[in-house]
């Protein structure tokens, strides 16, 4: 353990020195003395970690994604508990100068905090103090944002032997210097000419570091791949699916597994099946596991026609990470066709099923069903709906098949399918409490309407999902968007894993909550959608405890102690998939668009910035001439190229901006941004390869057709009968904060 307070002096020291050599015009760095003892304290706290520590688990650190391998996110740490969690309050924050969705889980050690932001940024900050000790960004081309799916998000580093390693949304997996946070080596992870993007954070087992990508909507080959983490050379690499028969297989796992995918030419499009987020590890059983995604196309009528399970999507493989053989599987959606990816949080744990002592790993995948599963093997254990769900009835106890109903087969007619492809869970982590045996899920009930794409080709720049996009399509019918605003849901479950059955449920204003961490103290700590940081007993779900921090948080937080004080921290910053596609209103309490790290400690006096709200209508749309053909052309336009980011109806609050709002510069430029690509820079890509002048401006007639509609509806009665829900999307919130982040 450091002593803190001096390492505070020097980094200030250092930063008044820099000052006062810029002024003078003079190089800072000459000042060895104070350089050295700033850098070194990041660069010996990573240091430390290797696999024994990580295994260790010690309790006043966080190493690793989950904290230790088997992804519990339970911290052993009772300081902060049921007694006194009243006076927990918030001991320092830190701006972070970005608008776009925060997801990251920190590495923190030896009292160091280490973590990741929008456009793959890194940062490494005194966890004590909040001091910044350096910041990496990685230059991500701004245009790569297009392959995004679901923001230009990042859910973490891993930290070893004195490195950094972070995977950067345009697919490079780059190792820092923990004590400087320069660069060591810098590898491109990706197949040529297919749209991958890297979200996940990194884990790293036996010095190698295991990455994966996503990009399945876009059309690519799902795929890990391990590389040393002292060289960046490649170890080995595990496809997820298989690739054309006519190439050859690179393994028998390969073979065996195009068996399954029957008819078709999944591999023009790329199969899918993306591993982009969850991982676990087990060094008693040497086992590896990966989560792996949906299929490429989505739809499975039109990728494998003549049925078949199509394997590995959607399902959790056990690999040896020594050499990156496949030893096992599970497959959760056999044949998938909803995008019920299976990349879910995985969490390792040894409980007592029947009397019988078992090695599981524990699963709430998009689906709806929480798996229980035995992790030596792969053996079926249990499953049962943890979501409201229509596509399936149950699974069989026999088979471990899900047993799917007439309610989720669109191949002929449309139909509205829960859970959507959001999941009953999506990436938020879940936590798993041995002393409770509780698995807590921040769950999702979401609806979504699907219906057979006829006219599916391939695009290579665009998504590739197979379903019709004019079933997205928002309704005029102001009763069905009541009934639609009505329907977004999302609660936080306490589950039994052994008897399969929710213990305690509580429900949230509204859904895309954050993910869970657990503690010693009895405390289920969670960031929701409407700005409010919780504390929930853990053993019924009684809220003791919140914080207001005027801004959604989306990310799981850690604990960690320094001198002797627990600290609980979050990343807090409202993005990712659903507030960019949803376009549904974010909650009174969710209003500062940038976000911050939040750190609270037991008697804590920092104090956050008063924010500034100030309320717009939707403005007169601009003057325009268009006929109900080309305004009919546009929606189906947007709801195919631009409903994914500015939301369905143009109306979205998420991060990217409302178009709806849009001034009359932006409509002055509207061709020059579509089709010109003026705003690339700022991650707006142009679609010349979809559309000329002529289908911009189809699009542009929708978007104040749109505008004009808004504001009908929001002069309705409907807005004072329901103003909850039209209230956030009838004027949009500008908040400031009184502080600037000045970055």
């Amino acid at each position: 353990m450091f002593h803190f307070n001096i390492i505070t002096n020097l980094v200030k020291r250092y930063a008044l020195v820099s000052a006062i050599a810029a002024l003078a015009g003079c190089d800072a760095a000459q000042d060895n003395t104070t350089t050295t003892a700033t850098t070194t304290t990041a660069a010996n706290a990573a240091s430390s970690i290797n696999g024994e520590s990580i295994i260790r688990g010690d309790a006043s650190n966080w190493l690793s994604n989950g904290r230790t391998y088997d992804e519990q996110r339970h911290s052993p740490l009772d300081q902060i508990n049921l007694d006194n969690v009243d006076d927990l309050s918030l001991a320092w924050y830190w701006n972070t100068g970005t608008k776009r969705g925060l997801e990251a889980t920190p590495i923190v050690v030896d009292g160091i905090m280490f973590t990741s932001g929008a456009w793959s940024m890194v940062w490494a900050h005194d966890a004590k103090t909040g001091e910044l000790l350096w910041e990496f960004d990685p230059q991500v081309d701004r245009a790569w944002a297009r392959y995004a799916c679901c923001d230009v998000v990042n859910r973490g580093v891993a930290a070893w032997k004195g490195k950094i390693y972070i995977g950067t949304i345009d697919g490079r997996l780059i190792a820092l210097d923990a004590g400087t946070g320069e660069p060591v080596w810098d590898i491109n992870t990706l197949l040529p000419d297919r749209p991958y993007t890297i979200t996940g954070a990194p884990r790293i087992v036996k010095d190698k570091v295991v990455i994966g990508n996503g990009g399945a909507e876009y059309g690519v080959r799902g795929y890990v791949t391990a590389y040393n983490t002292e060289t960046g050379a490649q170890e080995w690499r595990f496809y997820t699916v298989p690739g054309n028969p006519a190439d050859g297989f690179e393994s028998d796992a390969m073979r065996e597994a195009a068996k399954t995918w029957i008819g078709g030419k999944w591999w023009e499009v790329g199969g899918g099946g993306t591993a982009w987020d969850s991982m676990a590890y087990d060094p008693e059983l040497n086992l590896l596991y990966i989560g792996t995604g949906n299929g490429a196309p989505w739809n499975r009528y039109i990728r494998s026609p003549g049925g078949g399970d199509n394997l590995f999507l959607s399902s959790i493989v056990a690999l040896n990470p020594d050499n990156g053989e496949y030893v096992w599987h599970y497959q959760t959606t056999p044949g998938d066709t909803w995008d019920y990816t299976a990349t879910q949080h995985m969490i390792l744990a040894d409980i007592e099923i029947n009397q019988e002592p078992r090695k599981v790993i524990m699963q709430a995948p998009k689906n709806g069903f929480f798996y229980v599963i035995d992790r030596t093997n792969g053996e079926f254990i249990s499953a049962e709906a943890y979501v409201p769900m229509n596509w399936a009835t149950h699974v069989d106890p026999e088979t471990g098949r899900p047993v799917e109903s007439p309610a989720g087969n669109y191949a002929n007619d449309s139909k509205r399918v829960k859970p959507g492809p959001l999941g009953g869970h999506n990436w938020h982590p879940m936590s798993y409490h041995p002393e409770t045996g509780l698995v807590y899920i921040p769950a999702l009930d979401l609806r979504f309407d699907y219906a057979q794409d006829n006219a599916f080709k391939h695009s290579p720049k665009d998504w590739n999902l197979g379903t019709d996009f004019k079933e997205t399509i928002p309704t005029a019918d102001p009763a069905e968007l009541i009934d639609n605003l009505q329907s977004i849901r999302g609660f936080l479950a306490a589950w039994d894993p052994v008897t399969q059955k929710e213990v305690w449920r509580v429900e949230h204003a509204t859904t895309w909550n954050g993910g869970l961490l657990s503690t010693a103290g009895g405390l289920v700590f969670q960031g929701r959608a409407d700005g409010q940081f919780a504390a929930y007993r853990a053993d019924n779900g009684e809220l003791v405890w919140e914080s207001p921090v005027d801004v959604g948080i989306i990310a799981a937080p850690v604990s960690y102690a320094i001198d002797g004080e627990q600290y609980i921290s979050v990343v807090a910053g409202w993005g990712g998939a659903y507030a960019l596609t949803s376009g549904a209103p974010r909650h009174k309490g969710n209003v500062l668009t940038e976000g911050r790290i939040l750190t609270f400690k037991l008697g804590g006096e920092a104090q956050l910035p008063e924010t500034q709200i100030t309320y717009l209508n939707v403005p007169e749309p601009q003057k325009m001439a268009y006929s109900p053909e080309q305004r009919a052309e546009g929606e189906l336009l947007f709801a195919r190229y631009c409903a994914v980011c500015h939301g369905p109806g143009a109306g979205t609050v998420g991060p990217i901006p409302n178009l709806l709002y849009s001034g009359e510069d932006v409509h002055a430029a509207w061709d020059a941004i579509v089709v010109g690509g003026a705003r690339e820079n700022k991650g707006m890509p142009k679609f010349d390869h979809a559309m000329d002048v002529a289908g911009s401006q189809a699009i542009r007639a929708y978007v104040i057709d749109m505008a004009k509609n808004t504001i009908a509806l929001c002069e309705s009665d409907l807005r004072v009968q329901y103003p909850e829900l039209l209230n956030p999307a009838c004027q949009m919130s500008v908040a400031t904060s009184a502080e600037s982040a000045g970055r």
